[in-house]
């Protein structure tokens, strides 16, 4: 069996050699086992084998523990029995365990039912597997595509030349265009000929993960700067409303309680010298204060703009320079 396998690798690589001399020859590998257990298909199959399995061994053992317990019992009481009831014991015992090895080869055996069962579960999910390889080999012109978990020994093989997760894609893609629409096909069809393309150059998908990765960081400066407004404009929403309770509180000649845990959180002595100015501020200097608070809000929605259109700037010089280095 050895030799006959080294043959047939001898012969392969022969077969690849006399290619290589008229032309270029494109070689992948799959690795099947783990293409199978990213098929959601293949891991219920398989857990249903196991559940047979598991209750077939189960029977086994029951009738184990039986012919046990008619041993057990033949040697306690051998010496009570006749030599006929005796030879008749042993007979039974033997007629059970001939009974257990028969059992045990029709369902573990080579031909037997856990084999039968695994052909009719896995084969079709097998089937669907050979068929994206085809397809793929087909559409990328591949001469060769190897299985890595199978009898032919791959002493080495580079990570770039792995189509295994282009096979799971293929199998996936095709579960879910079952269930789109017209409009989510299309779209969807778009986006997996953008894989493919990058799984054709490796310099393309360096090139997307930066932009993923830029376009992560203006989404999170965005949200800060957001959050950071809310908070903002939380702070002047609390602040304002204390004034006015303020002054309801002095014409009504009532007292409002304060928070002793808020006010040091926020810095207390300067909240009250606000108050205490503003109790003191006429109706003019009211409204210079309100005046100058909108001045000062403007000013810095002004210098937000100013920094955003900074960083745009920046962006967009750095797509240029990047988009130059590609020309390049």
């Amino acid at each position: 069996m050895r030799i006959t396998k080294y043959i047939s690798v001898l012969l392969l690589l022969v077969t690849i050699s006399s290619f290589a001399q008229s032309r270029g020859i494109r070689i992948g590998y799959i690795d099947m086992e783990y293409i199978l257990e990213k098929v959601p298909d293949y891991a219920e199959a398989k857990n249903q084998l196991e559940q047979k399995a598991q209750k077939w061994k189960q029977e086994i053992e029951v009738k184990k523990n039986d012919i046990k317990t008619l041993k057990e019992s033949l040697n306690t009481e051998k010496v009570l029995l006749t030599k006929e009831l005796i030879e008749e014991r042993e007979e039974e015992i033997s007629f059970l365990e001939k009974e257990l090895l028969d059992y045990q080869e029709k369902r573990f055996g080579a031909k037997g039912d856990l084999m039968i069962q695994k052909t009719l579960l896995v084969k079709p999910i097998q089937d669907q597997v050979f068929t994206a390889i085809q397809d793929i080999a087909e559409a990328k012109k591949y001469d060769f595509i190897f299985d890595k978990s199978s009898d032919l020994t791959m002493l080495f093989a580079a990570q770039r030349f792995d189509i295994s997760d282009q096979v799971v894609r293929v199998l996936t893609r095709i579960q879910k265009r079952e269930q789109l629409t017209k409009k989510q096909l299309k779209e969807q069809e778009a986006k997996d000929a953008e894989e493919d393309m990058i799984d054709e150059n490796p310099a393309m998908a360096e090139r997307q993960r930066i932009l993923d990765e830029r376009k992560a960081a203006r989404e999170k400066l965005i949200e800060e700067k957001k959050q950071a407004a809310e908070e903002r404009k939380r702070i002047a929403a609390e602040k304002r409303q204390k004034l006015i309770d303020e002054r309801e509180a002095k014409k009504n000649g009532t007292v409002i309680e304060t928070n002793n845990e808020d006010d040091s959180n926020k810095n207390s002595n300067t909240e009250e010298k606000e108050i205490s100015n503003e109790k003191e501020l006429s109706p003019q200097e009211k409204r210079d204060a309100v005046i100058e608070e909108r001045k000062q809000k403007a000013e810095e929605r002004k210098k937000a703009l100013e920094e955003r259109k900074k960083k745009i700037l920046e962006e967009r010089e750095a797509a240029k320079k990047a988009k130059e280095e590609k020309s390049e």
